[in-house]
């Protein structure tokens, strides 16, 4: 009986030992995970063809190692690490893309972001971003389950045109125009048909998309009634032609007041004819008494 008691006792004891050798090792492990390269993209862009487009990109690195400025970026193919699109060193990078590419984030805060400047219509990657220590010859992270691919949009879409279908003559009246985009490095400019005060805003509405709005404010006049507004859109680069959108405008108050001054004329009239009959009726007396 003794004996039995020994062994389950070493056995426990075993048992214990192992369990905490598997539990330090899941805290070691679970620490080193924890710490490495890691980077944030939009797997899907679109962008439009001759203008722009910027990849979002952040990424962040191991507390212990400190790069700072000394991190050497890079985005490639993700087919193919030595097509490289960007490269501080332009003779490395790809034909295709030299003079199109730049890193428009700061790397000190940790912002990878890429700019692609003149898109073509094949340039659908998928791309991927690569960061290097200048100090080490083993750092090197290559980010390929992190890529970005992008859908090509051959023409621009009409701005969106907000406003009301009537409005009151004599008041301002507000016209909004807006247009979604990818390129925020250039923004697209938008300009009315109509004469007024425009107020230009853009908006980051998340996932490397942008908004770029203008509100138009003037006061309607009876002239405006049954006419057109229209806004058009120019967005960078050779995109050809320019996108417009148009509302009809339909001016309250207007046969109203018309008919107001009609009425008032017809009074003014009749009073005045009132007042010359009573000259002429006063002129009469006088003529009898005398």
């Amino acid at each position: 009986m003794f004996c039995f008691l020994h062994k389950l006792i070493v056995c426990f004891i075993r048992l214990t030992y192992i369990v905490r050798s598997l539990w330090d090792s899941f805290i070691i492990c679970a620490g080193v995970f924890a710490d490495v390269w890691k980077v944030h993209v939009e797997p899907e862009m679109k962008a439009l063809v001759s203008s722009c487009v910027v990849l979002p990109c952040s990424f962040k690195y191991p507390v212990q190692e400190q790069p700072s400025d000394r991190i050497r970026a890079m985005w490639h193919m993700k087919d193919n690490w030595n097509e490289i699109i960007f490269h501080k060193d332009p003779t490395k990078v790809k034909d295709s893309f030299k003079g199109r590419t730049k890193l428009i984030g700061s790397l000190g805060r940790s912002n990878c972001s890429l700019e692609i400047d003149k898109v073509k219509n094949h340039d659908n990657g998928p791309y991927c971003f690569r960061v290097e220590l200048e100090t080490s010859q083993k750092d090197k992270y290559s980010f390929v389950e992190n890529c970005v691919s992008i859908t090509m949009i051959e023409q621009a879409s009409k701005p969106e045109l907000q406003a009301e279908q009537s409005v009151p003559e004599g008041e301002p009246a507000v016209f909004k125009c807006s247009v979604r985009h990818t390129c925020p490095s250039y923004q697209p400019t938008l300009t009315w048909s109509h004469i007024g005060k425009a107020v230009m805003s853009y908006k980051d509405i998340s996932h490397g998309n942008w908004e770029a709005e203008s509100v138009l404010t003037f006061i309607p006049q009876k002239e405006d009634d049954h006419t057109s507004i229209t806004c058009t859109v120019k967005h960078h680069g050779n995109v050809e032609g320019e996108v417009t959108a148009t509302h009809r405008i339909f001016v309250k108050g207007t046969t109203i007041q018309l008919f107001f001054f009609i009425f008032y004329k017809l009074f003014i009239l009749n009073l005045q004819k009132q007042e010359t009959n009573r000259v002429l009726t006063a002129i009469k007396m006088v003529k009898i008494k005398a």
